[in-house]
């Protein structure tokens, strides 16, 4: 099964680390996929939805529509750690 996102704030490939490390963490997520240019993240597996967007609430990648200037700043934070990670 596959599940798209379209989130906010994804600037670099510091995110796309980032989101890939922990979304991979919650139970059933089998791959993550992200397009910077289009903000999607495309989870493979069969994970319960509402873990994937709290995850993403947590890390500063809200959907669309429910940025707020705290989940930006949270963005940074974790864009900042997935540059310290190697792909």
């Amino acid at each position: 099964m596959e599940q798209q996102f379209i989130v906010e704030n994804i600037k670099c490939s510091g995110c796309c680390n980032s989101i890939r490390a922990d979304l991979l963490k919650i139970p059933k997520v089998e791959n993550v996929s992200v397009d910077i240019d289009a903000g999607c993240i495309t989870i493979t597996g069969n994970p319960d939805r509402n873990a994937i967007v709290a995850k993403l609430n947590d890390m500063g990648y809200p959907e669309a529509g429910h940025n707020t200037l705290v989940k930006k700043a949270k963005s940074y934070v974790s864009c900042a750690i997935g540059k310290m990670t190697k792909e």
